[in-house]
């Protein structure tokens, strides 16, 4: 029996806000003893628009060097704000004398205490290396031609976005250019001018609207896109603290492109400042419900499509609160790759549910909850009260063969007042091919309750194949997550590669006095032809030796620095041997 009380509570722990207000955890113990590094140094400067010089420092390891190999990058915050951010380059070479080794650690100044949070969710030869500062407000750019090594390229600061701020996430186009996801305000209350000459009235940093950024491949600023519609949306679906004269749910988070078919989707998160504090209002309409696309046919100035919304569920009726429907918080979108699909995906963080659509450009599309996560909790074997609702479920993506689709949560913990490795993070692999193959009139809709727990019944729903619990027994679990999309050739080259048979997820969301930090530990799963999900015990701790890297240790190849907070996770190749 859930405990409204601990449900309610148990919302601080989204925490967004909590960045805004500059509050830290109590540092964890680290592993490894101090000890003089020999790394050799390089440094890389930009001067951004502010005038402000900022530094990249690497700090390569004598076991980063040799042939060619492929890397797990891990974008990580101090959790000492008086040290560096950092990006580490982790070797992902299964079979390496060095596998899961820190090889390298790019320091980044002057600047502390960024909140480091999400890059692009998948990387591809020639790409930049975008990463956002949640709490900076700033978007650091890296040149990979020379990894392990990483050279700053470019940084886009709080002045080049006037119109939004905390940077979420990334998705890099063909030409090099990107798009971001900006989930709170403006730098400022009140009317704000867009590039194209439009004009929307936010209520400032951290609130409402959000936006879309286009940059350019050094990280400059070509067009700052609103995320509001112009007439304004539902008041009394989309809570607006304080109130705007036209209501907006437009704050993304989750931010999806397919360029073949020029279109970008966009998840609404929540209105972050109104998280920053126990004081603040908590109220059902400040968690987002909705999904916005925009035609990018015109990059600089997209034209909004729709703002759709994802339906309650029938696990409505057990929750407590409207926080916990299955519509609310929507984190993430998917989308899938074949020419033919033409649908997407979305998940819910606190409604623990995942839905689809079987055409993201309808005018109205219409969504249907497929799972609910208490389903794949019950595959997982978790304990029988263990629901959904407020699981705080993450990262979404569909394998580039259009086979499966991936997804984190990180568990409920203390939700309710039972022991946190009780409630569980855990990953999942959903088998999407029936319900993609269904077109345009898919029949899967998870809309009865016994339906919650043993999943969709219409013969097109997504089963459950692939399962791994990741026990976080600290106030997180596995969050972020990565797919391996690359394949070493016989003679030792690379090569990007559709069948995906690893992944890698991070126990970090953001930290604070009311949780979501996480035991700082990176993870990496194998995944069988058939979904089965594994730990790879191999990708060990090269201190504590077992398996998963820490990020909870006294010293990295730039000194002792402390313990850190691995967030978004990428996995790279040399690009001398990537073909």
């Amino acid at each position: 029996m859930r405990k409204p009380r601990l449900r309610r509570r148990q919302l601080w722990r989204l925490s967004f806000g909590l960045a805004m207000v500059g509050l830290t955890s109590t540092l964890l113990t680290g592993a490894g003893q101090a000890k003089e590094s020999p790394a050799a140094q390089s440094t890389s400067r930009i001067t951004a628009s502010d005038g402000t010089q900022y530094t990249a420092t690497n700090h390569l390891l004598p076991s980063a060097r040799g042939h060619g190999r492929e890397w797990m990058l891990a974008w990580a915050g101090s959790a000492d704000p008086t040290k560096p951010d950092f990006m580490a380059v982790l070797d992902a070479t299964k079979g390496s004398a060095s596998y899961g080794e820190v090889v390298n650690t790019v320091t980044l100044g002057p600047g502390l205490a960024n909140e480091a949070h999400h890059m692009q969710y998948v990387w591809h030869k020639g790409d930049r290396l975008y990463a956002g500062g949640l709490k900076s407000d700033t978007t650091f750019v890296f040149d990979t031609s020379q990894l392990p090594s990483l050279r700053l390229a470019g940084v886009n600061v709080a002045s080049d976005t006037p119109c939004g701020t905390m940077p979420d996430a990334y998705q890099v186009m063909r030409d090099g250019t990107a798009y971001g996801s900006f989930l709170g305000g403006g730098d400022v209350a009140g009317p704000c001018t867009y590039t194209n000459g439009q004009v929307r009235t936010g209520n400032g940093a951290a609130g409402s609207p959000g936006e879309i950024v286009l940059f350019d491949r050094n990280g400059k600023t070509l067009a700052e896109i609103p995320a509001a519609t112009a007439a304004g949306e539902d008041p009394k679906l989309c809570g607006n603290v304080p109130v705007l004269k036209k209501a907006t749910c437009a704050n993304p988070h989750g931010i999806m492109v397919n360029e073949r078919r020029n279109i970008l989707v966009a998840s609404d998160f929540v209105e972050a400042a109104n998280f920053s504090s126990p004081e603040a209002p908590l109220r059902e309409d400040l968690a987002r419900p909705t999904v916005r696309v925009w035609d990018i046919s015109n990059r600089k100035d997209p034209k909004m499509l729709s703002v759709s919304k994802v339906p309650d569920g029938p696990r409505a009726q057990l929750e407590s609160d409207p926080i916990w429907y299955e519509s609310r918080v929507l984190m993430e979108p998917a989308l899938p790759n074949k020419p033919e699909h033409k649908g997407a995906f979305v998940s819910s963080m606190t409604g623990g549910a995942v839905f689809y659509t079987p055409d993201i450009k309808a005018p109205k599309p219409v969504w249907k909850e497929i799972i609910d996560d208490t389903s794949a909790y019950r595959e997982a074997g978790a304990e029988p009260d263990v629901r959904g609702g407020g699981d705080n479920s993450s990262w979404l993506m569909v394998s580039p063969d259009d086979r499966f689709l991936f997804h984190t949560v990180m568990g409920v913990p203390k939700a309710y007042g039972q022991p946190l490795d009780k409630t569980t993070g855990m990953v999942y692999v959903l088998d999407i091919r029936k319900l993609l193959a269904s077109g345009d009139n898919p029949k899967c809709s998870v809309d009865r309750l016994k339906e919650v727990f043993d999943g969709g019944q219409e013969h097109d729903c997504p089963a459950v194949v692939g399962t791994q619990m990741i026990r976080d027994v600290t106030d997180g679990g596995p969050h972020w997550g990565a797919m391996d999309n690359f394949a070493q050739n016989s003679n030792g080259t690379w090569k990007e590669t559709k069948k995906i048979k690893r992944l890698a997820v991070a126990n970090y969301f953001i930290a604070g006095a009311f949780g979501g930090d996480g035991d700082h530990r990176v993870c990496m799963l194998n995944l069988t032809e058939q979904g089965k999900l594994s730990m790879d015990r191999s990708f060990r701790d090269e201190n504590t030796h077992k398996p998963c890297v820490s990020f909870n240790r006294t010293s990295w190849p730039h000194g002792d620095n402390g313990d850190a907070r691995p967030h978004g996770v990428l996995f790279t190749v040399s690009d001398g041997v990537l073909k």
